[in-house]
């Protein structure tokens, strides 16, 4: 048998410690071995770079940042901590190719930008105030929620509270400089965005409207709306949130997580890349999904249950889409980020 390793990002509000660690096993799809690997506070988003450093948010003593650890066989060894006073971020990622990291800040609505070191250590290169507000309670201010790669290199940041999505160039250096800003429709709440694996279009995924945008990139860093559909049943009326987007590397398929429909929504891509088709829903088995993530081979999904402590594995049939329940309770407490390594 083929054994994966899968790490898990947490909230530590109630009985988690930190980071863990699983055993995934490819021929039964099965979870198992779960350890602790970091004691830290609410490591809520992870980013592992080539050079095998973790990178983690960090929270703690009305403090909040980045924590870096050298992770090997298994084993994370904390090496620095950059904090400043306030929230901790809720996305962090990493930049190979000009060797930076990017974090987004929901509650301070900032995107910041480190220069990676030759040891692993960050320090901070820029830092970007976000502007802004919408219609809706969440939306009193900026928040930040996604800073991540465009397929050509530029960074991409969702704005959930200003229902603004905002494409930066970036030096060598880590410097900032702002290219396009694209404006959702009110209330939409943008919350991830993913690109088709050609670049030409991008998938937004709205946390506060429960709605999936297509948009065309274009290649000055902006925007176009192309379609938008709904990732819940028209008639559920109880809260929902979308969480996480991702697509399938053929560029085929996309998945979201709905937090209080507590489903995985499966679309099929059309049009090339312009246009989405709903397919499926299938339950999380537990409640409030976050992050999920598709194994290297992409014929496993395995999504983390916050409030109910458990994760689920389903099998994926790379040629319709579909997902299949294998397991349903395996623990991992206040699971959010869904890591394979």
């Amino acid at each position: 048998m083929a054994i994966e390793h899968i790490l898990f990002g947490t909230y530590t509000k109630r009985v988690s410690k930190g980071i863990y660690v699983a055993d995934f096993d490819t021929e039964s799809g099965q979870l198992s071995n779960q350890n602790l690997v970091a004691e830290l506070g609410s490591p809520t988003y992870l980013a592992l770079s080539k050079a095998s450093k973790l990178y983690a948010v960090d929270k703690g003593d009305g403090e909040g940042g980045i924590a870096v650890y050298d992770y090997k066989d298994g084993h994370a060894t904390l090496q620095q901590e950059v904090l400043t006073e306030g929230a901790a971020p809720a996305y962090v990622s990493v930049d190979e190719s000009r060797q930076l990291v990017y974090t987004g800040n929901y509650h301070k609505g900032t995107l910041d930008v480190y220069a990676i070191a030759e040891n692993g250590d960050l320090t901070l290169t820029d830092s970007y105030q976000s502007e802004g507000k919408g219609p809706r309670p969440e939306q009193e201010g900026t928040h930040v929620h996604f800073s991540n790669l465009t397929p050509d290199n530029r960074v991409v940041v969702a704005d959930l509270g200003a229902d603004k999505v905002l494409t930066f160039d970036v030096s060598s250096e880590g410097k900032l400089a702002l290219v396009a800003t694209f404006n959702t429709e009110a209330g939409f709440g943008p919350r991830h965005i993913r690109f088709s694996p050609d670049g030409q279009y991008a998938y937004l995924l709205g946390e506060l409207s429960s709605k999936l945008s297509v948009l065309k990139y274009h290649e000055d860093g902006s925007f176009t709306l192309l379609q938008t559909v709904l990732m819940i049943p028209e008639n559920w009326d109880a809260h929902n949130g979308g969480a996480a987007i991702y697509v399938s590397k053929d560029g085929r398929f996309i998945y979201t997580s709905n937090r209080g429909h507590n489903s995985i929504a499966v679309f099929a891509v059309k049009a090339d890349g312009a246009a989405v088709e709903h397919m499926q829903w299938v339950s999380t088995e537990g409640d409030f999904p976050r992050d999920f993530a598709l194994n290297p081979e992409e014929n496993y999904l395995v999504a983390a249950n916050q409030n109910t402590d458990n994760v689920s594995v389903y099998s994926r049939n790379s040629d319709t889409g579909k997902l299949s329940l294998v397991q349903k309770d395996f623990a991992i407490p206040e699971a959010i980020r869904v890591l394979f390594i």
